[in-house]
């Protein structure tokens, strides 16, 4: 039951928010027992981040919420997948990205928690 949030002061054309949804469907299998199958993605673009006390260069941030847990490792290599499909998609440099993860103990789904 992962979610991933990205927000982006670009702008994120139709044909980009496919590409990166699918990337990021292939992506979230790098944390054990996940899947695209219940992956929820959302996009905001246009957003006005300041980075560095500027809003001249384009950023992102990635959120990803995850109900358990995960090793520090999958949590690395994630980032690093993540980093890369934003920064090649959106043309965003990758030390303008942020990833930010919370595990989640309480999950609901269906009118029920897992």
């Amino acid at each position: 039951m992962p979610f991933i949030h990205t927000m982006s002061s670009t702008a994120i054309s139709p044909e980009q928010e496919k590409a990166i949804k699918s990337r990021m469907g292939k992506a979230i299998s790098i944390i054990p027992g996940k899947s695209e199958n219940w992956l929820m993605l959302d996009f905001e673009d246009s957003c006005r981040l300041y980075f560095k006390g500027s809003n001249e260069l384009p950023s992102a941030f990635i959120e990803v919420k995850l109900f358990g847990k995960a090793s520090a490792d999958a949590y690395e290599r994630l980032t690093a997948e993540l980093t890369e499909i934003v920064s090649s998609e959106l043309g965003i440099p990758s030390d303008r990205i942020y990833v930010k993860y919370e595990e989640v103990s309480y999950w609901g789904f269906n009118g029920r928690n897992f």
